[in-house]
């Protein structure tokens, strides 16, 4: 089934209808560059389906189970094996969203250290205010009460 063109900028990219090189691509995400790189190596991973923020996925097994795939174990997966594919020499990566108000869930992949280390003030956490959470306190944020089914 065709996808209709959205306004959405990672929905385009991540549909292939713009000119954005891809490193990584398969039926969940899509692994590119940042247009502005914040750290020695800086990659986005965006999942396929349209997900506005971080603040849609809630402690469902299904939003866990998602995120234990994009966002846990292939979407870390996937920014960790890029990262250590094209910046081997990185003893530190980082892998975290931004908090609402974001159109589209993305992943952002660094192999630090930031550049210019000023950078690294907008990927901070704010508390309560929002700002940036890492990938493990999002799923542990996500993880459903009861147990989940193999």
């Amino acid at each position: 089934m065709a996808r209709a063109i959205s306004p959405c900028i990672f929905c385009q990219i991540a549909g292939s209808s713009n000119s954005t090189p891809l490193l990584h691509s398969d039926d969940k995400v899509v692994a590119f560059k940042d247009i502005n790189p914040s750290a020695f190596r800086h990659y986005l991973v965006v999942p396929v389906e349209h997900i506005p923020t971080v603040n849609d996925l809630q402690r469902r097994n299904e939003d866990y189970t998602l995120g234990k795939v994009p966002f846990g174990k292939s979407y870390d997966k996937c920014g960790e094996t890029l990262l250590r594919r094209d910046a081997p020499q990185s003893n530190q990566y980082r892998f975290g969203f931004h908090q609402p108000p974001f159109n589209h869930l993305h992943l952002h992949c660094f192999a630090l250290p930031f550049i210019p280390r000023w950078k690294q003030l907008k990927y901070m956490s704010l508390g309560p205010l929002g700002g940036f959470i890492e990938a493990e306190k999002l799923l542990e944020k996500i993880k459903p009460l009861s147990p989940i089914p193999p």
